[in-house]
């Protein structure tokens, strides 16, 4: 959070200072290039956001979960769509789907806090990602509109 303040205007005014000086090929590039990385930056967002929701459904499954009655009769999930009944048996240990086909047996405590935890990184990963989402809009803006103005002094007047 350190290059928040005067620092950062400093950053940005030496980066518009180097695309004036670059050619119009480049500058075209240049444009290419981090509209590209904004589009991926897109993706990741989407892709974070997504996985915070599943996420917080998981968290408020074990929730649910945790209020059951032992014995309850239940429809469990095998797929999105595929569910079959079943009773639950103890409400106090869960499966924790930690990835790549992984599963870990948790406490239903340290479950719901293995959810809250991941929810806070992505939220943190978030955060830090529409920053740069940011900062490379503004360099793609910066670059188009030095690139117009080059084509317009190369461009005969009538």
């Amino acid at each position: 959070m350190a290059t928040r303040g005067g620092g950062g205007s400093a950053i940005a005014a030496a980066a518009v200072a180097e695309l004036q000086q670059m050619s119009v090929e480049q500058l075209r590039a240049v444009k290419e290039q981090v509209d590209l990385e904004v589009n991926l930056i897109q993706d990741s967002l989407n892709n974070i956001r997504t996985a915070t929701t599943r996420l917080e459904l998981a968290s408020g499954a074990l929730h649910d979960l945790s209020v059951r009655p032992q014995g309850k009769m239940m429809l469990v999930p095998l797929t999105p769509s595929l569910y079959v009944p079943g009773t639950l048996d103890d409400a106090d240990k869960v499966l924790v789907d930690v990835g790549t086909g992984y599963f870990i047996e948790k406490t239903m405590a340290e479950g719901k806090d293995y959810c809250q935890r991941k929810i806070n990184l992505l939220k943190s990963n978030y955060d830090q990602l529409i920053e740069v989402a940011a900062k490379k809009k503004s360099i793609a803006d910066e670059a188009g509109m030095i690139l117009q103005v080059k084509l317009k002094q190369l461009s005969p007047s009538s």
